[in-house]
């Protein structure tokens, strides 16, 4: 009996989830606030668990989570050659300026490394309110505001879809895309982040969409933003400013609009929804997204109905032995603009 490789022994998660038609849409997560550090590579599966800097925070990230509610998304790069300082660690904070809003506001700091974790910390007790030294880091900020960030999942270790289709797609993006953007632009590589059956997946912050089952051949479309909105339609994960309701029907919004949509000032909100048993998955939710021009001249809001509209078989995780799970897909069945 002939043994192969792992990779060649695998069944890709991703591959199984684009090739049932999954739709990502609704699978970004909803966020308040980005929390971003560099770690160096390797990152070993666990890497939230077995680095030491990071799990000096995990009680206090615990806490702000879990006691106060508040929705932070953690995520770790890896240094870069050209962007990175040997000795010194970047942390990269994001948080939503006002309920309604287009895009995170950001601040970036470059810290010795044996500071970062006291950085964390300082942002970690800000959060709740509590007292901190934050005002200490000033000295470490970075002007970095008109820099757009995008990050590709790579993490292998922890899904071998993140490894096989993130890695060449971030590399393309580094190489060609990056260098173009005259310093407007970096691509970096990210541990896991959720959604590796959407593989390659992205974060594009500041605005704080997700993306996933990309291909070459949209690239220009979302880094350039040269053409229809359509085209991107179906690798779009959402926006994570909203629920997940909220984003399948801010897509249909942002597909009828088309680019001017993400300048936009956004909330949402959720009128109705399906009463179901913890842990399953409501049929249907009636929504609302309040939108505004940020300079105040236009307001208005839509109304949706979000319904099952079916279902698909997809998997989880990559492997030789792959369980399929079914996941409801939803349409958009009303939409109407009221304001």
């Amino acid at each position: 009996m002939q043994t192969q490789h792992t990779l060649e022994n695998c069944r890709f998660c991703s591959l199984v989830s684009k090739a049932n038609g999954e739709d990502p849409i609704g699978t970004a997560g909803t966020c308040d606030h980005w929390l971003i550090m560099e770690i160096a590579q390797p990152w070993p599966q666990e890497i939230f668990e077995e680095n030491p800097t990071i799990r000096s925070l995990t009680g206090l990230f615990q806490e702000l989570v879990f006691e106060h509610g508040i929705k932070l998304k953690p995520i770790l790069i890896a240094p870069d050659r050209e962007y990175s300082y040997p000795g010194f660690t970047r942390v990269l904070y994001y948080y939503r300026p006002a309920k309604l809003f287009s895009q995170f506001e950001k601040q970036e700091f470059i810290v010795p490394e044996n500071k970062a974790a006291a950085l964390v910390t300082a942002i970690f007790k800000q959060l709740m309110q509590q007292p901190n030294d934050l005002s200490q880091f000033q000295q470490y900020q970075q002007q970095t505001s008109h820099i757009r960030e995008l990050m590709v999942c790579t993490h292998a270790q922890v899904d071998l879809a993140c490894g096989r289709f993130g890695t060449p797609l971030y590399r393309r993006l580094r190489k060609e895309y990056a260098p173009a953007a005259k310093g407007k632009l970096r691509v970096w590589q990210t541990a896991h982040f959720g959604g590796h059956q959407f593989a390659p997946t992205l974060v594009d912050l500041p605005q704080g969409c997700l993306w996933g089952h990309l291909e070459p051949n949209v690239l220009d479309l979302l880094v350039q933003r040269n053409g229809s909105v359509s085209g991107l339609r179906k690798y779009y994960r959402g926006w994570t400013g909203l629920s997940e309701f909220e984003q399948i029907a801010e897509r249909e919004i942002w597909m009828q609009f088309g680019w001017s949509w993400l300048d936009y000032l956004k909330a949402g909100r959720v009128l109705a929804i399906e009463e179901v048993a913890e842990g399953k998955e409501a049929d249907w939710a009636e929504v609302r997204i309040d939108f505004a021009a940020t300079n105040g001249s236009t307001t208005g809001a839509y109304e949706a109905r979000v319904e099952v509209c079916g279902e698909v078989m997809s998997a989880l995780n990559s492997g030789k032995e792959m369980e399929l799970e079914t996941v409801k897909q939803y349409r958009v069945s009303r939409l109407v603009k009221v304001g």
